[in-house]
């Protein structure tokens, strides 16, 4: 087992603090949005006392690192473990499929669109099923609500200018009429989203009902730091989602959704492709997020694992990735390839000891690993 270096990302949307917390770095003032532990090329973590760069170390040895089911079927490292900590909402967004991922980026790359571009939108051929699990209180937007439901939320806001809205959310029939409606708020021109959004957050803003308050006030916040932009309305849509800490979502492909406050640990499928239609400052791709956003109303399943001798294991039902919680106070084994990240505590490992804010790496040849402490430690790993 090696320690790991990750890769910090500072995007303006991140903390300037919780991440900084979690390592015993001293702040510096910029946003750490990401904490990257993994080996996706834009990024890789670097690896023990030489530095290597993971994906090379893996490269240099498959079948070692991975072991020869994984490499086999992956070739690579097939996830990217990261901290995410937000301090301001994330880009209304969402993820391609594998298909959509591999035509997107061969359609990227016969127009000649270099791959580190700001105006790229497929830096890889892979789809980017996510989990994001909460450390601390953490609200997101995820998938489309039932317009019912939803009819009932603008019931609250007292504009008229919601009226066109309300209008095609009672004539909606399903997935049909919220693709129409998705395509309609986010096609607007700049001065119509702005006639739309202003009176809306100003309705949002000002004492209404208990009910729904939460939703309005995610609204108010949103169009404050972003007027005018299309988005703001379009976040009322979408289920608005609160977790705890130890609670966990898991987003697959085309679903819509924004992550609007909080520190997690997050886990996906090792690519980096968005598509994201508004509330950001980055590239946004309205024509391809449409082709890929799959409108059909959910209920969000919350994941609150019980922990099983000290494990709790949370749901990602796509191969590439799985996530496991040790609470440990004692001892517990692991096996690689693996990513582990202590988040509190202290923990002896191999010879390794990982404090509050260490990670390392866990090839598939270091075979079963005793780590023996007290603390929580995340391990990332695959799903096979």
């Amino acid at each position: 087992m090696q320690l790991l270096d990750g890769e910090i990302r500072n995007y303006d949307w991140g903390s300037t603090s919780s991440i900084p917390s979690l390592l015993g770095r001293v702040e510096d003032g910029q946003p750490w949005a990401e904490l990257w532990l993994g080996a996706h090329p834009s990024a890789p973590s670097l690896v023990g006392a030489t530095r290597t760069p993971l994906d090379e170390l893996i490269a240099a040895d498959p079948v070692a690192e991975l072991g020869p089911e994984i490499a086999e079927r992956f070739g690579s490292l097939p996830f990217l473990f990261k901290v995410l900590a937000a301090a301001a909402p994330l880009s209304l967004q969402a993820h391609p499929s594998v298909l959509q991922a591999e035509a997107g980026y061969a359609r990227e790359d016969a127009a000649g669109v270099p791959i580190d571009a700001p105006n790229r939108s497929f830096r890889d051929r892979f789809h980017k099923p996510e989990l994001i699990c909460a450390l601390t209180d953490f609200h997101a937007l995820c998938g489309f609500r039932d317009p019912g439901a939803t009819l009932d939320i603008l019931a609250t806001i007292d504009t008229s200018a919601l009226d066109p809205i309300r209008d095609r959310l009672a004539a909606s029939s399903g997935v049909d009429g919220l693709d129409s409606l998705l395509e309609y708020l986010l096609m607007l021109p700049a001065g119509d989203a702005a006639a739309l959004v202003a009176p809306v957050v100003d309705a949002c803003g000002v004492p209404g009902p208990d009910r729904h308050a939460d939703v309005r006030a995610m609204a108010a916040a949103l169009g404050e730091r972003y007027p005018g932009d299309a988005g703001v309305v379009t976040a009322l849509l979408l289920n608005l989602v609160h977790l705890k800490p130890g609670d966990a979502l898991f987003l697959g492909a085309g679903n819509l959704h924004a992550y609007l406050g909080g520190t997690g640990v997050e886990i996906m499928a090792n690519s980096d492709n968005v598509l994201r239609g508004g509330l950001t400052t980055k590239h946004i791709d309205i024509s391809t997020l449409l082709e890929v956003v799959d409108a059909r109303p959910i209920e969000p399943v919350v994941q609150r694992p019980v922990a099983v001798e000290g494990v709790a294991s949370y749901d990602t039902s796509v191969p590439e990735f799985r996530l496991d919680r040790l609470e440990l106070d004692g001892s517990a084994t692991v096996s690689g390839p693996a990513i582990l990240l202590c988040i509190d505590g202290v923990v002896d490992a191999a010879s390794r000891t990982l404090e509050r804010g260490a990670a390392a790496w866990l090839s598939a040849a270091d075979g079963a690993v005793e780590l023996r402490g007290r603390g929580a430690v995340y391990r990332a790993g695959v799903n096979l």
